[in-house]
């Protein structure tokens, strides 16, 4: 059974559109301890929303972990993890936070309660509700 995730990107820094023109990134440079429990826990399969933070504050996209386990390749120390992601699908309708705030159901998520945390954990119940967010 496969996990669900959200990873943020400052899209000046690595867009969505980065991800689809790579056709396969790394997801490396998180230097957050939580968020390194969540890259470590991702799985080959799983999948992942696509936040736009700073400009935009919204999920754009699906992405799939297609290499997961490895360390990151920006840290010399070797004790930050990372994982390969390729684009999955774009939203036609992005979900913006906005829209996940308001909605109660969405209240205990990650994105919501841990706000600052770069690799967050997607209830499946969260995932559908905010996949047919973006069904509009």
């Amino acid at each position: 059974m496969a996990n669900y995730w959200l990873v943020k990107s400052e899209p000046f820094k690595y867009s969505w559109d980065d991800l689809v023109a790579e056709e396969e990134g790394v997801w490396d440079g998180v230097r957050n301890h939580s968020a390194k429990l969540n890259l470590r826990a991702m799985e080959v399969g799983d999948e992942c929303f696509f936040y736009h933070s700073r400009e935009g504050l919204e999920i754009v996209g699906v992405c799939e972990v297609t290499v997961a386990g490895i360390l990151d390749p920006t840290d010399e120390t070797g004790k930050w993890a990372a994982v390969k992601v390729k684009p999955k699908r774009k939203f036609d309708n992005p979900v913006t936070l906005k829209q996940i705030k308001a909605e109660p159901k969405l209240a205990d998520c990650e994105l919501v309660r841990l706000s600052r945390l770069s690799v967050a954990k997607i209830k499946p119940d969260e995932w559908k509700l905010i996949c047919k967010m973006a069904e509009g």
